[in-house]
């Protein structure tokens, strides 16, 4: 479906992010996948072809340039970018300094707006490209504990509506992937954190996430995946500018 496709995913050593490198690897495309450590990366690439490591901090405007501007050289320009790399932690209003303020923002939005740029500058002139930003429900509605994740997810929706009206008719679509809690890593961090500031067990704390998914349970990174391919495949041309929820029910 996807060959001779070149895919960019940031964050793409683990979780969602090695969860859609390997599907659209699957479905024939070439995909360069980045993160901070170089490990995580090559472990990742060595579990099948079609799968080539990057390392690129999201939040070094520099890095982001040379590190797009090597993959375009290695294997043709960006037709897939999924704006995946993201952090996920919560803080009350009161705990939230400047500092954790931008820490947030640097690597959810800005990082995904740096991506994205650099990723669009490859596809000009070409009738056919897909950017796909990993937000969150929270992105949709308030998460509560974390104004900040809250308001760089809102912003990322932002983004990736105001694009896919500025390219609109081009042939390039601009969708944003909302899922609720997923079963990574991430969760098991979650999992620590919700039960230190709150005094709860770690079963509590992860009862308190798997309830926020409407259909009790949490979602697989392959979930996240599928969707992701369905917006790179045929049929999906007309799926532009959206939101859409994978969080087992209405947001």
């Amino acid at each position: 479906m996807l060959r001779g496709r070149h895919a960019l995913v940031t964050g793409g050593g683990s979780g969602i992010g090695a969860a859609i490198a390997r599907a659209l690897a699957g479905a024939g495309a070439e995909v360069t996948i980045t993160g901070r450590r170089a490990a995580p990366l090559e472990a990742m690439a060595a579990n099948g072809p079609r799968l080539w490591p990057a390392v690129m901090d999201v939040t070094d405007p520099e890095a982001v340039d040379g590190a797009v501007k090597a993959a375009v050289a290695a294997r043709g320009p960006i037709d897939i970018c999924v704006a995946n790399a993201g952090i996920a932690e919560g803080r009350s209003i009161f705990r939230t300094d400047l500092e954790f303020w931008r820490k947030i923002h640097a690597t959810n939005l800005d990082g995904a707006f740096l991506t994205i740029r650099a990723a669009l500058a490859t596809m000009k002139g070409r009738d056919w490209g897909r950017v796909i930003a990993i937000a969150s429900i929270a992105g949709l509605r308030g998460l509560r504990g974390a104004p900040a994740y809250t308001a760089s997810k809102h912003g990322l929706v932002g983004l990736v509506r105001g694009l896919s009206e500025d390219f609109i008719g081009s042939g390039i679509t601009f969708n944003a992937i909302c899922p609720g809690y997923v079963e990574t890593p991430i969760i098991d961090r979650n999992v620590n954190a919700i039960a230190e500031r709150t005094g709860m067990s770690p079963d509590e704390a992860l009862a308190v996430m798997v309830g926020a998914n409407r259909h009790g349970r949490l979602i697989q990174p392959d979930e996240v995946a599928a969707a992701v391919l369905w917006l790179c495949g045929p049929g999906s041309a007309s799926v532009n500018g959206q939101a859409i929820e994978i969080a087992g029910g209405q947001a």
